[in-house]
């Protein structure tokens, strides 16, 4: 198996080395990843400038540009490897509900939805997070099952780990995304010269954490997974729209 690697934290994250060091006997295994954290910066491509790889010491591939543009680079193979599939993180924080929008680490997974296997995001719920074997343990359980999977097309799994040790993890939940309010106003600061600058706020607080979310599950211990599509039609929507819409045109 080949697997590109990616993240939104940037290539010298903790989350990515050891994700790398317990998936490189599963097969061929490579890392193209921000040359900095890009967190946040959802699915963005680099347009407005030329792309600039470096390779390091440890054999990882950086890039000057987003999450998405490192998958996008790595899956056309432009570094001499076609993979099968796209793993991306572990991300140092959740990616629960609305977070999925937002999130580079998601976006990067969702670069990997044309290949043979579904892609898979993985993230660690931690502010501070310690317990980066866990996550990547689990994955590592996961992958060899991938190909029994029988999902959509460009299915996205959304895996969720708490932070804690393997052996005090409680199981395997498979969830919806649940829902956060809208986030605090941005907060203004004044620089030394006296300039106004804002500082986006935080997430918003968990509005929506009900049995079967992803909030719940890894609340009470569980991983949870969610698969994500990348089709956004309200299919329940468009007869109510057509039918809007016939007394309007």
């Amino acid at each position: 198996m080949k697997i590109l690697l990616s993240n939104d934290d940037g290539v010298y994250a903790p989350g990515l080395r050891v994700l790398a060091e317990h998936l490189q006997s599963m097969g061929d295994i490579q890392v193209v990843a921000p040359d900095r954290n890009r967190s946040g910066a959802s699915n963005s491509l680099t347009l407005d400038r030329p792309l600039e790889p470096h390779q390091h010491s440890n054999g990882f591939i950086s890039l000057n540009g987003t999450p998405t543009d490192c998958v996008h680079m790595g899956a056309s193979a432009v570094f001499d490897m076609s993979p099968d599939l796209v793993v991306s993180g572990i991300n140092a924080g959740a990616n629960l509900g609305d977070d999925v929008i937002y999130s580079g680490t998601v976006a990067a997974a969702m670069e990997g939805r044309h290949l043979k296997l579904p892609p898979i995001a993985v993230s660690l719920v931690s502010g501070h997070p310690r317990h980066y074997e866990t996550a990547a343990k689990v994955v590592r359980e996961l992958i060899p099952q991938l190909h029994q999977l029988n999902v959509a097309p460009r299915t996205v799994l959304n895996i969720n780990v708490p932070d804690c040790p393997l052996n005090e993890l409680k199981g395997i939940h498979v969830t919806r995304l649940g829902h956060r309010d809208l986030a605090d106003s941005p907060v203004a600061a004044a620089d030394p010269r006296g300039k106004v600058r804002y500082w986006l706020s935080g997430v918003g607080a968990v509005a929506d954490k009900e049995p079967g979310t992803d909030f719940y599950a890894v609340e009470q211990g569980f991983v949870s997974i969610t698969p994500l599509q990348i089709d956004m039609t309200q299919y329940a929507g468009m007869e109510n729209l057509a039918s809007w819409l016939e007394d309007k045109v």
